[in-house]
């Protein structure tokens, strides 16, 4: 009876087994054919080069350097081990660490590992010359960003780091992908799409040892495209070596385009620290001065006396004051219960005289004779509390206050003291340095706002911009006429707040502001256009907590001596 059972087991052992069999050649056998062709098929991406960024002149300001990167092939695990321990001579780096790097970077074995990157060329020559002694290992040309000129106009042009978590949700759907590396600020966020590199690869089959059989397809990877900028680098350096890391910005535009020939803000950073992922990074990230931010468009300040301009526009078109009108400077003026101080005692004063001693007491009269909600008008005509719509990202729109904003946020009635101090420019009011650059083009161009912009060009094609992004104001000559003539007083006259600047051989007209701000140093301005008759330049010195404008007014003379030098002017 045992034996029956025995033989009766053993036939039924037999019969599965031939099932199994069975089973696995006929029905399965197209699965594991896949199978075993896809282990013998290798994937390697391959990467094109970023666009360049380039200055009007076309000198590259962001360009691309080849480097390589080392990969391996899943092998066995010895075979991959003995591969890694030569690869650790090599490359100068711990067996253990480039032991980690091929586990936590294994996917499939129809991938290779990128175990190195961005490896010198005479490591990667080393390599080459050992493939055939290391099976697997490919060595793969890697285009990598490179700024030539390091922090010159690194707000600018931006920087690259890997995508994070906010921007991969919203450009999933525009092909962008988990560690892809984009813009971060400037033009390589903003315009990030044209600058990318499209990925190619090849398909190839390989035997049991990983050597390469045959090609079985390729695609070329593409480059992205270059982008020319309005920016003159000449211009630039100027401006950044004027300020000299000193906090604050430095724009400089042409009046009648918008084009922008500098933007210069400080402190500054090295745009190639990200690339090469050095330990300044967090201290970059993590500075209290903020040099990541671009403070000619990011940050909002007072505007402090700069603002009379409009003021003094508004009250003339209106005609609340005339050329002719004169109001008395005691020093101080009393506003109800409170005393508005002046900067100086200037006795009488014509509007002329008011711009050019920036004389206080003068245009808290004449805020007061226009009202709020006038003041709070021409502002906005001149294009403050919104932004300019230049193609750069992270701009503010800074903020002018007005009487409805007071009461249904504030739950406070607006008093006459607030028009004073709206008049000079202080109280809630906030502008940021490119929004005065665009108001001083109107008196620089004849009453245009204009729209600026940076980029130029895109693959070689010159962008059309609409012909109606600048906007005609309706401002009367008159007007323009006057208070291009106190912009110029303001230089000319001995007693002028921009005096100093009267020594250039060139011919400036231009306004101080001295923006006070609580429990710190005010900030110091100065808003400028040259030459007088036929404007080529308009600009904007801002230092943060700098002082006097007097200050501005200094680093602007630095500025335009060298531009004379160099035949930039």
């Amino acid at each position: 009876m045992r034996i029956k059972i025995v033989k009766f087991c053993m036939g039924l052992f037999f019969v599965i087994l031939f099932i199994g069999l069975l089973y696995m050649q006929l029905i399965k056998n197209v699965t594991f054919s896949e199978l075993s062709r896809k282990n013998s098929i290798r994937l390697l991406s391959q990467y094109g080069a970023r666009g360049r960024i380039l200055d009007r002149k076309g000198n590259i300001l962001a360009d691309n350097r080849l480097t390589y990167d080392v990969l391996l092939v899943p092998q066995d695990k010895e075979l991959t081990d003995n591969i890694l321990m030569v690869l650790s001579k090599i490359l100068g780096k711990n067996f253990a660490e480039l032991k980690t790097v091929f586990q936590r970077g294994y996917v499939a074995s129809s991938l290779p590992v990128v175990i190195a990157k961005n490896i010198d060329t005479q490591k990667a020559i080393a390599l080459e010359e050992l493939k055939f002694n290391l099976p697997g290992i490919i060595i793969r040309q890697h285009p990598l960003r490179s700024y030539p000129y390091g922090k010159l106009a690194c707000h600018v042009l931006g920087y690259l780091d890997e995508i994070d978590h906010w921007r991969l949700t919203r450009l999933t759907d525009y092909g962008y992908k988990t560690k892809d590396i984009v813009g971060f600020g400037g033009i390589e966020e903003r315009y990030d799409y044209y600058l990318r590199q499209q990925e190619g690869g090849s398909i190839f089959e390989v035997d049991s040892h990983g050597r390469t059989r045959r090609i079985l397809g390729f695609k070329l990877p593409k480059n992205g495209k270059d982008i020319t900028l309005t920016l003159d680098i000449d211009i630039q350096k100027i401006a950044e070596d004027v300020l000299n890391g000193r906090k604050g910005c430095i724009v400089v535009m042409q009046p009648y385009t918008g084009e922008i020939l500098a933007m210069a803000s400080s402190p500054n950073f090295d745009p190639n620290i990200f690339v090469r992922k050095l330990d300044t990074v967090k201290e970059i990230l993590n500075a209290s001065e903020a040099p990541l931010v671009n403070r000619a468009i990011s940050s909002s300040y007072p505007a402090g006396s700069i603002f009379k301009l409009i003021v003094a526009t508004a009250a003339l078109e209106i005609s609340k004051i005339s050329l002719s009108t004169n109001f008395f400077c005691l020093g101080h003026m009393d506003i109800g219960k409170q005393r508005f101080a002046c900067w100086d005692t200037h006795h009488q004063e014509n509007l002329i005289q008011a711009i050019t001693h920036s004389c206080n007491v003068f245009f808290y009269k004449t805020g007061l004779a226009l009202g709020p909600q006038e003041i709070y008008n021409y502002a906005l005509k001149f294009g403050l509390s919104r932004k300019t719509s230049v193609d750069l990202p992270y701009e503010t729109e800074g903020f002018v206050p007005s009487v409805l904003w007071k009461r249904l946020y504030k739950m406070r009635n607006w008093f006459d003291g607030d028009t004073a101090n709206l008049a000079i420019g202080q109280g809630e009011l906030l502008v940021t340095p490119l929004q005065l650059t665009c108001m001083m083009a109107v008196f620089a161009n004849g009453g245009v706002l204009p729209k600026p912009f940076i980029v130029k060009m895109i693959d070689r094609k010159e962008i059309r911009y609409p012909q109606n992004k600048n906007i005609h104001l309706g401002i009367r000559q008159k007007t323009i006429d006057s208070i291009r003539q106190g912009l110029l007083q303001v230089v000319k006259d001995p007693t002028g707040t921009a005096h100093l600047l009267s020594e250039l051989p060139v011919s400036v007209a231009g306004k101080t502001g001295t923006a006070q701000v609580k429990n710190d140093q005010p900030h110091a301005w100065f808003v400028f256009f040259l030459p007088f008759k036929e404007p080529k330049f308009v600009g904007c010195v801002f230092l943060e907590n700098g002082g006097s404008g007097q200050f501005s007014c200094m680093l602007a003379k630095q500025m335009i001596e060298r531009m004379l030098q160099e035949g930039l002017l």
